[in-house]
């Protein structure tokens, strides 16, 4: 899509992604597609990591930057259309990436274009919002894929049953391609591939690994093209926007590491939970991309009718703090007609429980005035890519002169202890 948009959207083409492989990976799809080197036409940037130019017009950005990308150009000078993709998936920052652009349509710039892609959009709700929005149906080719279950809920260790499934469609004459398997977290796809070693020992079969922490070069190798069987062990982040070309199996643990937020820190945690219907059929479909395939579920069919039909979109279960922060250390930059967080265009409204709770937090960190105005505390806070939580404790340690230590203490209740 974006490329058929060249010749016809003035300025640059930003398209938000929901995870940095995403973005980067179809960054370098789209580059390849129009015979240029990344960073010429088309670039991306994700944390730590930013490769375009002067004449780069399409840029596959993360969802989180857009905010960062207002506070340097209040009206997106230059950008000429918004893309939302994989929007069913309905993390905060796609929201408050929806409302944000919606805003700016209504005041500073009604020439800005705006699109939302997904395979699987909920037209009803989106009409009921957006009545005016134009909706376009493109039909894609797809194939055949099996389901199967387990017969009974197993005890077994989720390596072992890994590692019988996998043996199991790489067996099957219906599953001829490589196999990709839907994993919570790096520690559950490391005991997985050791579970698999001597079954890839023995059969030649290539264990590849595919999460976001990995350095790029080895991200890669699950995409490339091999003349092996390719297993590759992949969290959520291959459920949606990334096809890997010549899938017929998958392996769904039907597991994800979940956003939420520790009670005893107020701080996002992720936590592992089953993951709704809708991630079940996403995960299905990348073994009929290509040709027909087949899924095999590691949870009985019961426990798939009994799952959620899909998960509430993050707006209306996580903590808001950080996205109100930001968004009120923005307002003074769009002018007077930038409304308070909780009166933005929203698709879904925030519960005004969750509304009233950040702000008493930001209040109680001494980032909001009773008056509910930023300080100058909050905005030191707002210019750090932390939790307020987190931002104040590194905003303090400046002030104490005490800054190397607030750091440490910021990252070690950020990412957990060092010495685990």
């Amino acid at each position: 899509m974006p490329p058929a948009l060249l010749g016809t959207v003035p300025g640059q083409i930003l398209i938000l992604e929901p995870r940095r492989l995403a973005a980067r990976l179809a960054a370098a799809r789209v580059a390849a597609e129009l015979g240029e080197p990344l960073g010429q036409t088309v670039g991306y940037h994700i944390r730590l990591d930013h490769l375009a130019g002067p004449s780069t017009r399409i840029k596959f950005i993360t969802e989180g930057l857009l905010l960062r990308y207002l506070f340097s150009s209040p009206a997106l000078d230059g950008v000429g259309a918004l893309i939302l993709d994989e929007f069913h998936e309905r993390h905060l920052q796609t929201d408050v990436a929806m409302a944000v652009a919606r805003h700016l349509q209504a005041s500073t710039r009604p020439d800005l274009r705006l699109l939302v892609m997904s395979a699987t959009l909920d037209l009803a709700a989106l009409n009921l919002a957006i009545p005016h929005a134009v909706p376009i149906r493109a039909e894609g080719r797809c194939f055949e894929v099996e389901e199967r279950h387990l017969p009974k809920p197993s005890r077994r260790a989720l390596a072992l049953e890994v590692r019988d499934a996998v043996a199991e469609l790489a067996a099957e004459p219906a599953c001829p391609g490589h196999i990709l398997v839907f994993l919570p977290g790096a520690a559950d796809i490391r005991r997985a591939a050791e579970a698999l070693a001597p079954w890839s020992a023995r059969t030649g079969a290539a264990v590849l690994e595919l999460r976001a922490e990995l350095p790029t070069e080895q991200q890669e190798l699950a995409f490339a093209p091999s003349e092996r069987r390719k297993v590759i062990l992949a969290t959520n982040v291959a459920e949606t926007s990334l096809t890997i070309d010549g899938v017929t199996g998958v392996v769904d643990t039907g597991l994800a590491k979940i956003p939420g937020f520790a009670p005893w820190s107020g701080l996002p945690a992720l936590e592992v939970r089953p993951v709704s219907q809708a991630s079940c059929r996403q995960r299905a479909g990348r073994a009929g991309r290509t040709a027909p395939g087949i899924v095999r579920r590691l949870y009985t069919l019961e426990d798939f009718r009994a799952r959620r039909p899909a998960e509430a979109p993050e707006i209306r279960r996580l903590d808001l703090c950080q996205a109100m922060l930001e968004w009120e250390a923005l307002r003074p930059a769009l002018g007077g007609s930038a409304p308070d967080f909780a009166h933005l265009p929203w698709i879904d409204p925030p519960p005004e429980q969750m509304l009233a709770s950040a702000r008493n937090t930001l209040e109680l960190l001494g980032a909001l005035s009773p008056e509910r105005a930023l300080t100058g505390t909050g905005q030191a806070m707002s210019a750090l890519p932390l939790h307020p939580r987190l931002g104040r404790i590194v905003a303090e340690g400046r002030r104490q002169k005490c800054l190397g230590a607030a750091i440490l203490a910021a990252a070690m209740l950020n990412e957990g202890s060092i010495w685990k």
